[in-house]
């Protein structure tokens, strides 16, 4: 009799629980999609070899003869007479 009654009760609760009804339904609702895959990574543009600089040579330096003679002209433009023209224009000269 205990077993009969154990038998009625394991074959109620097994009856019960096929019988649940799931909220919203008695269709499953699919799985979501699995995730995608990772985005790829965008990639970093390579740059060349560095270009090599271009430099302008510069020009030489004025000559002496060069700095006397801006100097001379410089000095008839400031409007000094010729003697002071001559201290001047060797003091500029030397100073460049």
């Amino acid at each position: 009799m205990l077993s009969g009654l154990a038998l009625a009760l394991f074959v109620a609760s097994a009856a019960a629980q096929q019988a649940f009804i799931p909220p919203g339904g008695s269709q499953f609702h699919p799985l979501p999609p699995p995730p995608t895959p990772n985005p790829p990574v965008p990639v970093t543009p390579m740059f060349g070899p560095r270009p090599q600089p271009n430099y302008v040579p510069s020009s030489p330096p004025p000559s002496f003869h060069d700095r006397v003679v801006r100097c001379l002209q410089e000095g008839a433009a400031a409007g000094l007479g010729p003697s002071a023209r001559a201290a001047y224009s060797s003091a500029c000269a030397n100073q460049q």
